[in-house]
Formats: C-alpha cells, sequence, structure tokens
C-alpha cells in the first residue's frame, strides 16, 4: 500500500492482482480517505490518537488541524465562554443553548445536544464545568459520526462524479483542489467544464486542469448536459478512472435552473447506467442555516450522495454541521478552512468536535 501525503491523510489504490479477484465485489480501487482497509472502510479521516501512526506522518494532519481549530475560534470561543463559571446548574445550560443557536446550530440540534449532555453529566457525575465542556465534545462527536463516510472512487470505471452549488461557494475551486490530489494518486481524471454560461468558470477550471496536468472537456456557450455527456463517453473511451462535472453555480429558489440541473443527471446517466455515482453538494459554511436550507433543496431535486463545506476558517456559525447532521446527515467528505490546496481535507467528527470546542 502506498501512502501519499497532501489533502487525504492517504490514498488507496487496490494493486492490479486483487482486482479481478475483488471485482464482483465492487470493492473501490481507490479510497481517497484515510482509513481504507478493506470494502468496509473505516470513517473518513481518523485523529492521529487512532490513525495508523505506523504508516501515515502525522505532520500534515496536524498542521490542518491547529489551522481548523483556528478558523473554527470565533464559533469556539463563544460557546467555550459558558463554561467559564463555577457551577452546573440551569443559567449554563441556558447560556450554552443561546451560544449552540447562535452558532447556527439549529433548534433541533440544539435540544439533542442539551439532552444528551444533560444525561452524560448525570452519568458521569461531574461536578466541574470545565468537565461539562469535554462530555460535550463527545456528545458532538457522536451527533456528527453519521457524516463521516469515504468519498469511494474505482468502484465504477470512470467514476462519474457531479458537483453543485451556489455562485461564490468555493465549488470550482474545491473541484481543482480534489482533482490534483486524484491525479497525483494516479487517477486519470477527467473534467467538464459543464458551466458553459460563466467564462470565468471555464477558465478557473481550466487553470487547474493545467495544474494537474488532466484533459478537460469544454463548449463555450454549449449546452451544459451535452457537454457532460461528452464529458463521461470520453471519459470512458479515454479510459478516465474519474469524471468530475462542474455545473453552473445556482440558487435552489431559481426552480428553472435547478430543472437544468436534473436535466445533466439525466443525460449522464443515458451516457453511462448508474452514472453518475456521486452527486456532491459544495456549500459555503459561512451561510449558516442558510447551507442547511440548500442541503435539502439540492438532495430533494438531486439526490445528493456527499457534501464539501468550505470557508469554515473565521466563521461564527461553525454549528451549522450539527445541523446538517440531526436533520439531513448527507456525508460530509471534505471540509475547507482557506484557498491553499491544503486547505480542504477529510472530514473527522472527532477532530472537528475537539477544534470547536478544546
Amino acid at each position: 500500500m502506498r501512502v501519499l501525503q497532501g489533502m487525504f491523510s492517504f490514498f488507496k489504490k487496490r494493486p492490479k492482482a486483487e482486482e479481478a479477484g475483488t471485482q464482483a465485489q465492487a470493492v473501490p480501487a481507490v479510497v481517497p480517505v484515510a482509513a481504507a482497509t478493506s470494502a468496509a472502510a473505516a470513517p473518513v479521516a481518523q485523529s492521529p490518537a487512532s490513525g495508523p501512526a505506523a504508516e501515515v506522518d502525522l505532520a500534515p494532519r496536524k498542521g490542518w488541524l491547529d489551522r481548523l481549530r483556528s478558523g473554527l475560534r470565533k464559533t469556539g470561543s463563544s460557546i467555550a465562554q459558558v463554561f467559564t463559571g463555577a457551577q452546573i446548574d440551569d443559567a449554563l445550560y441556558e447560556e450554552l443553548e443561546d451560544a449552540l443557536l447562535l452558532a447556527d446550530a439549529g433548534v433541533k440540534a440544539t435540544q439533542f445536544l442539551l439532552d444528551d449532555l444533560k444525561r452524560r453529566v448525570k452519568e458521569a457525575k461531574v461536578t466541574e464545568p470545565q468537565a461539562v465542556r469535554l462530555l460535550l465534545v463527545d456528545a458532538l462527536t457522536d451527533l456528527l459520526q453519521p457524516l463521516e463516510k469515504p468519498l469511494a472512487v474505482g468502484a465504477a470505471t470512470p467514476t462519474v462524479v457531479m458537483v453543485v452549488g451556489v455562485n461564490g461557494a468555493g465549488k470550482t475551486t474545491s473541484i481543482g483542489k480534489l482533482t490534483r490530489h486524484l491525479a497525483a494518486a494516479e487517477q486519470r481524471v477527467l473534467l467538464a467544464a459543464a458551466d458553459t454560461f460563466r467564462a470565468a468558470a471555464r477558465e478557473q477550471l481550466g487553470v487547474w486542469a493545467d495544474r494537474a496536468q488532466v484533459e478537460i472537456v469544454s463548449q463555450e456557450g454549449g449546452d451544459p448536459a451535452a457537454v457532460s455527456f461528452d464529458a463521461v463517453n470520453a471519459g470512458r473511451a479515454r479510459g478516465a478512472d474519474v469524471v468530475i462535472a462542474d455545473t453552473a453555480g445556482r440558487l435552489p429558489t431559481q426552480l428553472h435552473l435547478m430543472e437544468e440541473l436534473k436535466k445533466i443527471r439525466r443525460v449522464i446517466g443515458k451516457a453511462m447506467d448508474g452514472a453518475p455515482h456521486e452527486v456532491l453538494l459544495v456549500v459555503d459554511g459561512n451561510t449558516g442555516q442558510n447551507a442547511l436550507t440548500q442541503v435539502k433543496a439540492f438532495d430533494e431535486a438531486l439526490g445528493l450522495t456527499g457534501l464539501v463545506v468550505t470557508k469554515l476558517d473565521g466563521t461564527a456559525k461553525g454549528g451549522v454541521l450539527a445541523a446538517i447532521a440531526r436533520e439531513r446527515p448527507i456525508p460530509v467528505y471534505f471540509i475547507g478552512v482557506g484557498e491553499k490546496l491544503e486547505d480542504l481535507e477529510t472530514f473527522s467528527a472527532r477532530e472537528f468536535a475537539r477544534a470547536l470546542l478544546e
């Protein structure tokens, strides 16, 4: 097994000798996750305490955790202030409720966390507010756990990934970062510039394609569905491992534009049975509850398989992941805290909870 450093703790590519014997089980050939040792892969990214230390250099991950902790400081500091008092009483829980709501955890997730926390406090018989904070880390970790899932690449050849999101969420940049790391993992990637109405989108995607030295299918002013169709067929003909379709940004309230996304999805399915294999929504973590609204709307329209949550740096609304976990638990494959290549990483529930609350 080859270990690659970078955005993911490691990629695993199954040796060719194993592929014939396991193909019938649809075991992914490439899993861009931190702990994938079999078809029953462990969650996305392990914390240093539980990761395969013998195989992975933890320094890059530690640097990432420092950036995540820094990015979530605005959210975390407002919650941490709740535990500076001298006793555990109703006032503490009321302050914590306010802090969680202000962090955009949402009413349902906030109530769930409070009930769970009170149970843990009673069972552990803790008497210090700081001990309650540590129990909240455990409660938040358990709530976020369903979001922790690997993005499997390789069960189908090519694996077709459709990426959607509103303008400004960081969609094309996230595609570029993912593409570069897949290419570094010796995956042959082909990009579809299906955002045909915004020239800057095609140019931006083209820059990433050049950096990663991958192929791109583009057409100025053409039909987005037709570009996606051509890209999937080109990917099959050229032996691509992954085809990623970048689509035009649109608000979920723009119903006629959402219909265009549905059309792209249908056309991709005509180009290849079972495709797209992944439908990823990129959401801006700064938008708080609006991000949850986007998740619900895009999921109802397209059937999302995963999320990429960007721009968590400097936000006071980092609690939105708790709201997503409680109300629409779609896997969060990656989270981002900046514009640099290393600022997009695999999601770990424990790491996120610790970065937010410790």
